[in-house]
């Protein structure tokens, strides 16, 4: 077990009350000192099995200690641990969650029985700059070091609490340059998230990415934490392209009900990345929406594909994932396999443009898997 202790300090202003503290325009990042995680200069490239699987991580240890802390002093609304989770019966194994806490300005009712968060295209989660947790930046050192008070890099990932939490652990993972957000998924930043995957190395942590309304919305992605594996990491697949000298294998997901796409590899995850961010690149160019999960500590990457609809009422990706939320009794009692089912099926893309979608994952994977 990994001990971390953070050191008291002042680094971060006291404000009264709430304030916009996440716009377009960062300027209150400026001059202010956090707490910065450094990765180590280890390449993906490299062999991922170097990572020791025993012991706990550094960056799991700095993650879960600083979103306890958050826990004791009131932070969030809610506790979600004490929320209620069940397994829907069938033989999906879809997993339903009574959060009754969600019930926020966050959150709205969609079609059906679930629930998802209101306006996705205004990244706006932190009102209070304790919510914060602390920031994962590049070093030139071969190991990977903690500072506790630093000025914020160039470049860095703002880790923050989600104060309406889906799961032990939930955060954003913010992307920012230059004091702003990022408008563009590109390979630098897939590289970045499946490295703090890599680097958690904790089997029970996903990464989730919703692309709703392609090229018109800020880059962030959420993690939380799941006792166990999601539905569609059960579920058999069928390999259409591996092979290659990098180990990348790219799969359908069989039998599943929203068309799925797995991207596995345990040599490269530097180029396993590189070729899902062209694939997403290609998506948004086509005006197509789709979901992102990252798991097995990053080695494993699943492309959720849904067909053009309103994005207000697109679906996340633990939604795609098999993992649903209701906000009151009565419907979490009555959920049914049938009825998730067909609100999956409702969003999936068609047979054709699936088959066209594996053309292109062969085409791109083919020049990175080499």
């Amino acid at each position: 077990m990994v001990k971390v202790k953070w050191l008291e300090d002042n680094s971060f202003p006291v404000k009264n009350g709430e304030s916009e503290w996440l716009k377009h325009s960062h300027s209150f990042l400026e001059g202010m000192n956090f707490p910065i995680y450094c990765f180590g200069s280890q390449s993906l490239e490299e062999e991922t099995s170097v990572i020791n699987e025993e012991e706990q991580s550094m960056l799991d240890a700095v993650l879960l200690s600083q979103w306890e802390d958050r826990m004791r002093e009131g932070c969030f609304r809610y506790d979600v641990t004490t929320s209620e989770i069940k397994v829907i019966a069938g033989k999906m194994k879809f997993l339903s969650q009574l959060n009754e806490g969600q019930i926020t300005d966050h959150l709205a009712k969609s079609e059906g029985n679930t629930v998802h968060e209101r306006d996705p295209f205004v990244f706006d989660c932190m009102k209070r700059p304790e919510e914060l947790l602390f920031c994962l930046a590049s070093c030139k050192k071969a190991k990977a070091e903690l500072i506790p008070v630093a000025s914020l890099p160039k470049s860095a990932v703002l880790v923050i609490i989600n104060v309406t939490p889906i799961e032990y652990g939930h955060v954003y993972l913010v992307p920012c340059t230059s004091n702003r957000l990022y408008q563009l998924l590109d390979a630098r930043l897939v590289e970045i998230v499946t490295r703090v995957a890599a680097e958690i190395n904790n089997q029970s942590f996903r990464v989730f990415y919703d692309c709703y309304r392609p090229n018109c919305s800020d880059v962030y992605f959420q993690a939380f934490y799941f006792p166990d594996p999601l539905p569609v990491e059960f579920r058999p697949v069928d390999t259409f392209f591996s092979g290659g000298k990098r180990g990348i294998h790219v799969c359908s997901v069989i039998d599943y009900p929203i068309k799925t796409i797995s991207f596995e590899t345990t040599l490269n995850l530097k180029m396993m990345a590189a070729a899902v961010s062209e694939i997403c690149s290609h998506l948004e160019e086509k005006n197509v929406q789709y979901n992102l999960m990252i798991s097995d500590s990053g080695k494993k990457i699943f492309l959720f594909l849904q067909r053009s609809c309103a994005a207000s009422h697109a679906i996340s990706a633990w939604e795609c994932g098999g993992y649903f939320l209701f906000r009151n009794r009565y419907e979490f009692d009555e959920v049914t396999e049938d009825a998730m089912l067909k609100r999956l099926s409702s969003f999936s893309l068609d047979d054709n443009d699936f088959e066209a979608m594996k053309q292109l994952c062969c085409s791109i994977a083919s020049k990175f898997d080499i």
